[in-house]
């Protein structure tokens, strides 16, 4: 019996930056992976610390193919969408 292993993708933070000073890349990351190891692709910035019109940029159009193929944001990837305009309720994606 052979058993397939579903891989499980999460769009989530991954840190940059120095000490105090946080700047993180918004990327497409198997789950099983630490914060800051191997990515699968890179779709944008958040700069927490940057005036809050230039604190989130990101691909809006990586980030729905990847929601629509299957892709869970963490909580706070899915709360910097929602502040861009890109409503993320479950599997349905609304701009």
């Amino acid at each position: 019996m052979i058993t397939e292993e579903k891989q499980v993708v999460k769009i989530r933070l991954k840190r940059f930056g120095t000490k105090k000073r946080p700047d993180y890349r918004i990327v497409i990351q198997d789950a099983r992976k630490p914060r800051d190891g191997a990515t699968i692709e890179e779709i944008g910035h958040y700069h927490p610390i940057a005036v809050e019109e230039g604190q989130v940029f990101f691909d809006e159009e990586r980030a729905k193919y990847w929601l629509s193929v299957g892709a869970q944001p963490t909580d706070i990837v899915r709360r910097l969408f929602n502040k861009k305009g890109l409503t993320v309720t479950g599997q349905k994606i609304t701009k």
